[in-house]
């Protein structure tokens, strides 16, 4: 220290910090697309930077429909991995011989990209947006009818997406060096400051490498997993894969981590045709408009699903019916689709693939976001804590710090109560000289009101009140 014949003032930060709090409405999407970067982060916020980034929907691809499903519900956070490679996973196609009629072509297979269309000697290369235009499903619209007029044989070179290559080891991606598919995700805390809390994989989910992985990684990014049945999935085969009776679903499984849904749910497309999507992007789409507007501490349950026709399968609902679809399907753990009359389509359902193995309160699915989320939020906030001097005024910041953040919850509803204690039998002095401080949480969510029961009583006596 230099030599100071006088005074001075050194200024030192300590006492309690402010919590921020770790986001929750971040979804992680890794599918396929027909254009944006292969096996990179990408941030997608809006609808129209969905589609300029990652293409129109396109039948064979899955990011597209599944960003519009979740954009459909409102605003949202997604990040996106697209592992599909135009160079792994299509098949080419040489001198494919179409003749023009009615000023079109359609090619025999879609979606298709990379074309070169060609006269029928192949000596003449027609050109893009002068002489045709081309769309993904594979109909070739001839532009100049002067050079190429109905009953014009063509020769047409294209690679069309080859879905047999894109298995679930190339979702699940390669965890070394550089990274890949699911494994990318990992990266998205240091590129971005935050992870994804709710993670989807339309379509790819249905295999049972592919969920196990969306499984480990939402414990280990303190989120949960959608995973959907496939299409042709029956109500009797849901329930009962619940139970292992069959091996079709990724459904055995109990993990508070993972929610199950059930069934695909119809929509339009861009062209204007019905087409059969997964539950789970609208789902992922619901859960984080409803953080955004109402808080994570809130069920996604009883909430409009937008941009549906409904699902695929007529399910009964009631509200008062224990032996309706809907309510059996919820009775083994799984997240449905309600439409009674009037009602519109509403996501049905509350509980986690815990249920109904495990009855503890962090079965529902609000439940234990929100524990995810306060143990992160604390976690993150120690950092100015950590190395510092063993006193009791850290002992008393620490302690303070964490029980504000518990009051600031307890006030938003987030938190029935809870409370942040220093207990002096975990702290003895052989764990302080070692450098170790234990803290106690005890706290507790609201639970979603999922059973309302009225007990109704014919009291004859009040017909004296007539008078």
């Amino acid at each position: 220290m230099a030599f100071l014949h006088g005074a001075e003032v050194i200024e030192a930060s300590q006492g309690v910090r402010p919590i921020n709090e770790a986001r929750s409405a971040v979804i992680g999407l890794v599918g396929t697309a027909p254009k944006g970067p292969t096996n990179a982060l990408t941030v997608i916020s809006t609808p129209r930077q969905a589609v300029e980034t990652f293409g129109e929907q396109v039948p064979g691809f899955t990011i597209p429909s599944a960003l519009d499903s979740i954009f459909a519900q409102g605003g949202a956070r997604v990040i996106v991995v697209n592992v599909f490679d135009v160079a792994d996973h299509t098949t080419a196609v040489a001198d494919e011989s179409q003749t023009t009629a009615a000023g079109k072509i359609t090619l025999d297979f879609a979606p298709v990209g990379n074309i070169v269309v060609t006269n029928s000697a192949g000596t003449t290369t027609y050109d893009a947006g002068t002489h045709y235009e081309v769309n993904a499903f594979g109909v070739v619209r001839i532009l100049d009818t002067t050079t190429i007029p109905n009953g014009t044989e063509l020769l047409v070179d294209y690679v069309y997406l080859d879905g047999t290559a894109i298995t679930g080891t190339v979702v699940n991606g390669s965890a070394t060096l550089p990274r890949t598919g699911i494994e990318l995700l990992d990266e998205a805390a240091s590129a971005f400051g935050y992870t994804p809390r709710i993670l989807i994989a339309p379509l790819y989910n249905e295999v049972a490498a592919v969920a196990t992985k969306l499984a480990a990684k939402a414990e280990s990014y303190r989120g949960v997993t959608i995973l959907d049945a496939p299409a042709a999935t029956t109500i009797p085969a849901a329930i009962a894969s619940r139970g292992g009776a069959s091996t079709v679903l990724p459904y055995q499984v109990s993990d508070r981590r993972v929610i199950l849904t059930y069934p695909y749910v119809k929509a339009v497309d861009q062209l204007g045709a019905t087409v059969n999507r997964p539950y789970s992007p609208y789902l992922a789409g619901v859960m984080a408009v409803t953080d955004n507007t109402e808080g994570y501490w809130n069920s996604p349950s009883n909430r409009q699903i937008k941009g549906t026709l409904g699902p695929v399968v007529m399910l009964t609902a009631g509200i008062s019916d224990p032996n309706s679809d809907v309510n059996q399907l919820n009775e083994q753990g799984i997240v449905t689709v309600f439409n009674a009359f009037g009602t519109g389509f509403r996501t049905w359902g509350n509980r986690s693939s815990a249920w109904p193995i495990e009855t503890t309160a962090d079965n529902f699915i609000a439940v234990q976001r929100v524990k995810d989320i306060l143990n992160e939020s604390v976690e993150a906030a120690m950092l100015p804590f950590i190395d510092r001097p063993i006193n009791q005024a850290l002992i008393d910041a620490i302690r303070e710090t964490v029980n504000a953040f518990i009051r600031s919850l307890v006030g938003r509803g987030a938190l029935v109560d809870g409370v942040c204690t220093y207990n002096p039998a975990d702290n003895s002095p052989s764990e302080i000289a070692a450098g170790r401080l234990v803290f106690d949480i005890n706290f507790m969510p609201p639970t979603p009101a999922e059973r309302i029961t009225f007990k109704s009583y014919l009291d004859q006596s009040l017909l004296a009140n007539i008078a």
